[in-house]
């Protein structure tokens, strides 16, 4: 047993597509592709999506549209070469604190909702900036933007479709979307830690 572990570990590993090398960015694709490949980066963005299901109304587009915007303002302030501290430790950061709002349905005003994801969009952003080189940052941009958007979007439906669900069976039902979030929290712990 003790020999099958590894094995069975190394089949299920997977390496962190999200950050690729330099030489790699700067076409539409790979801006697209970039946060589809990276679970921290899927996790936060899906996560953004869910929370703005629970607030409803305007936060179903205020709260994304504040991420999405902040993250462009980050990737500007990278290729523009500014420095920004603990970029990594706050992505993975961004996993667990937005899925714990997820998980305990948090109800706060949009504007504390859309500077709370701004927050951590920032240093989604300087990350995709930062790790761009000499590749064209337009395209690259365009793209990764674009997948950020789409992954809000299929958070906001999963949020809705879970929440429907959850109506249908009662009170129960009502922690299916938390019980996402609380996922989400435990694999961005396990990102931190694994």
């Amino acid at each position: 047993m003790k020999r099958l572990l590894p094995l069975v570990l190394a089949l299920f590993a997977t390496p962190a597509f999200a950050h690729l090398p330099p030489g790699e960015y700067g076409s539409f694709a790979a801006g697209i592709s970039h946060p589809l490949f990276g679970l921290d980066h899927i996790l936060a963005m899906v996560a953004v999506g869910l929370w703005a299901s629970q607030l409803g109304g305007r936060a179903l587009w205020a709260v994304p549209a504040a991420f999405v915007s902040v993250m462009v303002l980050g990737f500007v302030l990278a290729i523009a070469g500014l420095p920004l501290p603990f970029v990594e430790p706050m992505i993975l950061a961004s996993t667990v604190v937005l899925g714990l709002v997820v998980a305990m349905a948090v109800r706060t005003e949009i504007w504390v909702g859309a500077a709370l994801v701004g927050l951590f969009a920032l240093f989604h952003g300087h990350a995709h900036g930062g790790e761009l080189g000499d590749a064209g940052a337009l395209r690259f941009g365009i793209g990764f933007a674009l997948a950020t958007a789409a992954l809000h979007a299929a958070g906001i439906g999963l949020g809705l479709w879970v929440g429907r669900l959850g109506a249908r069976l009662g009170g129960t039902g009502a922690i299916l979307p938390r019980g996402l979030g609380a996922l989400t929290a435990l694999a961005g712990l396990g990102l931190a830690f694994g």
